[in-house]
């Protein structure tokens, strides 16, 4: 798969290894075909998964290369570093803020940013498409990264390792996002094209971050950090404050195993492909 991925133009890459992680989403959403609910211990253990993976992903595929490239390029490391990640999660805060969404199992009283009239089915799939924006990002950003061929512990390798990650971690979720609107009385047809929604941005911000760090090479120990600080803030702002949720007790225990799963998982993927 390296081979042959490797021979198109990094953006193309960027492309194809986005819709793969929207791929996976489809297929994670096509499970409202066959059940109509999800038991929240399972849920709780999908979204630790989720969050486990992008912890590592932040670090190993994200962070960990635009240090070492921001040595190369003779700049303050853990300067650079810094700014990037607080400038992610800064760029995530704004559009969370700004963009309506609404949380799964709240009233739509309750739904945040910008006060609108839209319907709680276009708020539901919102708030799972915030937090693919940094998904994709991250993937078109890591090829970007191996393209420029100025980082050693960037490679095509370790950017198709990212993708399958995500990939991994975006099947949940498209089952988190069809399955409960399947519960609140959508046809399976209609629960299933708004859970596929959900990942349609990837593609979308994938190929900007390849473009915006091949055009503009010296943003890029910037551009990967950033994006680490933008998955960073979904973990901690959405997914494990969405696993721990009206639970108690030993059964919160199944997000930290999920997350700790998802963890080692996206570890042993990078480090073995990377």
């Amino acid at each position: 798969m390296i081979d042959w991925i490797s021979q198109y133009d990094p953006i193309v890459q960027a492309l194809i290894g986005t819709l793969f992680t929207w791929g996976v989403t489809a297929l994670g959403a096509s499970m409202v075909f066959f059940f109509k609910t999800i038991n929240k211990t399972v849920l709780n253990g999908m979204l630790g998964f989720a969050a486990g993976v992008m912890i590592a992903a932040s670090f190993w595929s994200l962070l960990a290369p635009g240090i070492d490239m921001a040595e190369e390029l003779g700049q303050t490391a853990w300067l650079t570093a810094a700014i990037g990640f607080l400038a992610g999660g800064g760029f995530l805060y704004l559009i969370d803020k700004l963009l309506p969404h609404l949380h799964m199992g709240l009233d739509t009283s309750e739904a945040e940013g910008i006060k609108t009239k839209w319907q709680r089915s276009v708020l539901l799939v919102l708030a799972i498409t915030l937090h693919n924006i940094p998904e994709g990002l991250a993937v078109g950003v890591a090829f970007g990264a191996a393209a420029s061929g100025q980082i050693g512990t960037a490679s095509i390798a370790g950017a198709v390792a990212l993708a399958i990650g995500i990939g991994l971690q975006n099947f949940p979720e498209g089952a988190a996002v069809s399955i409960p609107l399947r519960r609140e009385g959508f046809s399976r047809k209609k629960a299933f094209l708004y859970g596929q929604a959900s990942g349609i941005v990837e593609p979308i911000s994938g190929v900007l971050g390849a473009f915006a760090v091949i055009t503009m090479r010296p943003i890029l120990p910037y551009a990967l950090a950033f994006a680490a600080g933008a998955m960073i803030y979904v973990v901690i702002e959405e997914l494990i404050p969405e696993a721990q949720r009206e639970e108690g007790g030993s059964k919160t225990d199944i997000a930290t195993i999920g997350a700790m799963v998802g963890f080692t998982v996206m570890m042993i993927l990078d480090v073995a492909l990377g």
